[in-house]
């Protein structure tokens, strides 16, 4: 009888022992590492020193328990089952010690990233890194209590295909997603071009791209469709070069036609939102006698560019109509001749 009182009074004083280095450990942590967290203006510090601390204290508990419990004479089965659940505990503390640092180094650097795209791709991936971590600590948990991880390993293996099949094109799609957000091949609101369809990017999904055309309706693409074809984004174009070539008749005078170049230079000119490059008379051709026409209109607004040209257009038929030059159109000229017999 008096040995188990010995070893109750031996296992209250390893708990209480282990309690109070506990305790002593954090607070030295805490003043040690807390002057130096104090003199960084990030907070990010400060919030893992606050969570080791955190964890070190159940942790520190939950081996205390676990090493009160082995001074009592219990049995082998009892202390074995004891050992299991605390390394189950204390698996579960540094996982979850693992996952608030690491979520809150995304987070940081999500907000620290100019780019919203990319913000929002490392606060998408959250989980997946929480859930990549729990199953890592999982696996080393089972590992670590002697569970035969070969059958395990062989059903992972055999499920893991069997997702991936059928899986593919959703994993695809995703990553496809990551590229356009790391490549930026476009980003919201630009206006694009991509197998024969016009049309403002809306929204970029994990799985596909939202997308407004020019005639209004939605057009939804798939995101692997996109990086695949050849995109024409107008978003980044700063300045639109547009080239005209323009045809008179074969009858037009010299004259009128060395006032082309300056007319057509002057309409330009007196165009908002178009710069004028050059204007030169290019070719004999099979009916006319031609001029090409070149202008830039600083914007990647697609209608404004339009309302430009469309204002340069009506202006060169008025000056030309006010001229008298005459736009040349397909025309065959016949010799008939008549032999004398």
């Amino acid at each position: 009888m008096e040995g188990v009182y010995q070893s109750i009074l031996l296992s209250i004083l390893v708990f209480i022992s282990g309690g109070l280095i506990t305790l002593l450990f954090a607070r030295v942590i805490k003043v040690i590492f807390g002057k130096i967290t104090s003199r960084t203006k990030t907070e990010t510090d400060d919030y893992i020193l606050k969570v080791i601390i955190e964890t070190i204290k159940p942790l520190g508990l939950t081996v205390s328990i676990l090493l009160a419990i082995r001074s009592l004479n219990i049995g082998k089965e009892a202390l074995g089952i004891i050992f299991i659940l605390s390394k189950l505990i204390c698996i579960v503390l540094i996982i979850r010690l693992i996952n608030r640092i690491l979520l809150r180094l995304l987070l940081r650097w999500s907000v620290h990233i100019n780019d919203p795209a990319v913000s929002t791709m490392l606060r998408s991936l959250s989980p997946m890194a929480r859930a990549l971590v729990w199953s890592i600590g999982i696996v080393f948990y089972l590992q670590n209590i002697g569970v035969q991880m070969a059958a395990i390993w062989a059903l992972l293996s055999a499920g893991g295909i069997g997702a991936g099949l059928a899986l593919k094109e959703p994993v695809q799609e995703f990553f496809e997603y990551i590229t356009i957000l790391l490549d930026k091949p476009f980003q919201n609101g630009q206006f694009i071009h991509v197998d024969d369809v016009w049309a403002t990017v809306e929204r970029v999904g994990v799985r596909s791209t939202r997308l407004r055309s020019v005639n209004g309706e939605v057009i939804v693409m798939s995101n692997s469709a996109l990086t695949n074809g050849v995109i024409s984004n107008y978003g980044e174009m700063e300045n639109r070069r547009l080239v005209h070539k323009l045809g008179v008749e074969y009858e037009t005078n010299l004259s009128k036609m060395k006032k082309i170049p300056s007319i057509l230079r002057d309409i330009v000119e007196n165009t908002e939102n178009a710069i004028f490059d050059r204007c030169h008379f290019t070719q004999f051709g099979s009916f006319s006698l031609d001029f090409e026409l070149v202008y830039y209109i600083p914007t990647n607004n697609y209608l404004l560019a339009m309302d430009s040209q469309q204002r340069i257009n009506l202006e060169i038929i008025r000056r030309f109509e006010h001229e008298g030059i005459n736009f040349a159109f397909p025309t065959q000229t016949l010799h008939l001749s008549k032999d004398k017999i």
